[in-house]
């Protein structure tokens, strides 16, 4: 799928970036590049120096760059056949106070994404989504709704180029950089003597990056341009997380943050009608319908009408003991 192919990664040093350039030069070991388009020289220069990427070094090249920057992209963008778009400003307080800073990467720099990959004839665009853009309470939300929506109507926007845009929906990574597994983890370390749960009635689902990755590879061979893919997988309680990794330790009910849900959302019931059920994911196909594209999936079955997906209904869920053997592997 990807031999042969160059393959571009915005926000590429990134703990998504990271995994899906060392899984494409293990899987792939025909790739004929990946570029690793990102802000930070320094994340640059370490990721260039770590020992698993040293081997392939003849196949990795760093540009600096921002999503924001077109012309700096349409420089990046040139011979690529493949774009996988993960930058973006993700921290929800600090998305609410530089609100137009967020709106500047996640929806200005997603359309600079689709013009340039239209005008470089970039064959396949897969842009990473959040849990937080269904149904969206806060501004980092809403400006990935904004994006999804941006990144599903290039396909109508791109004419008769063959440029083709999907999306794939996902949500905290378990035991990336910022998701609690790693912060229950310091305050364990730094002698704490409770740890903070906001509301005891809390759930998310468990996702490990290599889940995350794995199901945009997929993407890159199935799509056909216009879906939204929302991977299966088990949910946790947030109390039960917390007697995983400290036993020992009380919990104290801190009260819900701003812009912070109960459950993990990553399908809605007004997405209902356009879903469709496979047996490791779900699809949501574009309500605009394209003159190009011809959505045939012989295997997929509808979801009920009012169906819904989040990490409360979910029918697969982790136990404390299963949860301590997956956070030792972390």
């Amino acid at each position: 799928m990807l031999n042969g192919k160059t393959v571009l990664i915005t926000g590429g040093t990134g703990s998504f970036g990271k995994m899906f350039t060392k899984t494409v030069l293990e899987k792939y070991p025909d790739v004929k590049k990946i570029i690793i388009y990102s802000r930070d020289e320094f994340k640059q220069f370490m990721m260039s120096n770590m020992p698993e990427y040293k081997p392939y070094l003849n196949k990795l090249r760093f540009f600096i760059g921002d999503v924001r920057d077109k012309e700096r992209m349409m420089r990046a963008f040139e011979n690529v056949d493949v774009v996988v778009h993960a930058a973006a400003l993700k921290q929800v307080p600090a998305c609410e106070y530089n609100p137009f800073e967020a709106i500047k990467t996640n929806v200005l720099g997603a359309q600079n994404v689709i013009e340039c990959a239209i005008d470089r004839g970039v064959k396949k665009v897969v842009a990473l989504s959040t849990d937080k853009a269904c149904a969206p309470i806060n501004l980092y939300g809403a400006t990935k709704l904004c994006s999804d929506k941006l990144f599903i109507a290039a396909n109508a926007y791109s004419g008769g180029k063959e440029t083709h845009f999907a999306v794939v929906r996902y949500g905290n990574v378990a035991g990336s950089r910022g998701s609690v597994i790693p912060f229950f983890q310091k305050l364990v370390e730094e002698g704490a003597k409770e740890l903070p749960i906001t509301d005891m009635r809390m759930t998310r689902f468990w996702l490990k990056l290599e889940q995350a990755v794995e199901m945009v590879l997929e993407t890159i061979n199935h799509m056909q341009g216009g879906e939204l893919y929302v991977k299966k997988i088990p949910s946790m309680k947030m109390p039960d997380l917390a007697k995983a990794i400290a036993p020992d330790l009380k919990i104290k009910e801190v009260g819900i943050r701003p812009g912070e849900k109960i459950h993990e959302q990553m399908i809605t019931k007004e997405d209902a009608p356009n879903t469709i059920e496979f047996k490791d994911f779900y699809i949501i196909l574009p309500q605009i319908k394209f003159s190009n594209i011809e959505y045939n999936y012989p295997n997929a079955k509808k979801v009920p009408a009012d169906f819904e997906y989040h990490s409360g209904n979910n029918d697969r869920w982790l136990t404390v003991d299963e949860m301590k053997k997956l956070i030792e592997k972390i």
